[in-house]
């Protein structure tokens, strides 16, 4: 189990209790958004360590064409992963397993830490 199907889970079950309904969107569009930052991120970083190096791989047009379709790429993933019998059998394992304590709102701010952290180094090449 990975680290983003933990807190896939700890987002399900969280807003299992409140929004039953919607529970799986929100944990799915949660997790998809942490992973999209995480590859902006990434990106961000290694076109600034390129343009030191004086490497020219894409054009920037072609880059962000390319960030949106691997995120539409993660969406689709994440929605069949944790919509079918692989959700339901990690969910098994999970009730197994001592819960998570993570505090919701921290969790919420990570992907806006990371998007943050991602400006900062934007602005910086």
């Amino acid at each position: 189990m990975t680290t983003f199907d933990a807190l896939f889970f700890h987002f399900f079950q969280h807003y299992k209790i409140k929004r039953n309904k919607k529970a799986n969107s929100i944990a799915t569009f949660y997790v998809t958004i942490l992973q999209c930052s995480l590859l902006l991120l990434l990106g961000v970083f290694f076109a600034g360590f390129f343009r030191q190096m004086h490497v020219t791989t894409m054009s920037a047009p072609k880059a962000w064409a390319l960030f949106i379709l691997v995120s539409v790429f993660l969406y689709f993933k994440n929605w069949m992963q944790y919509g079918g019998r692989k959700r339901k059998v990690l969910n098994a394992k999970m009730l197994k397993k001592k819960k998570l304590s993570y505090n919701i709102w921290m969790l919420w701010l990570l992907p806006l830490a990371i998007l943050g952290l991602t400006f900062v180094l934007f602005q910086a090449i």
